[in-house]
């Protein structure tokens, strides 16, 4: 274990996805984390095939098209993207 205490074995990602609404991520313990996809601008603006193509690595998820990834730590301590602004509700 590091003395992070986020980069371990039972942290690392092995799936992840998105829809309309979310980024969802399942560790390697079982758990699912979820973030709102409004924290992440850049996955926002992408087309859902360019979302849908990600690359796991040992402490996050990487999008290739975007270049852009999100760590496990960042998801679960709520660190949004700079510029994530939350949508307005419709009236």
């Amino acid at each position: 274990m590091t003395s992070s205490g986020f980069e371990t074995e039972e942290m690392r990602p092995i799936a992840a996805w998105c829809d309309d609404d979310y980024v969802y991520v399942t560790l390697a313990d079982g758990r699912q984390i979820r973030t709102p996809l409004w924290w992440y601008p850049f996955l926002q603006k992408a087309s859902p095939e360019d979302r849908a193509v990600v690359e796991l690595q040992f402490s996050g998820v990487w999008w290739p098209a975007m270049d852009e990834g999100v760590s496990v730590k960042g998801m679960l301590l709520g660190w949004k993207a700079p510029g994530a602004r939350k949508p307005r509700k419709a009236a």
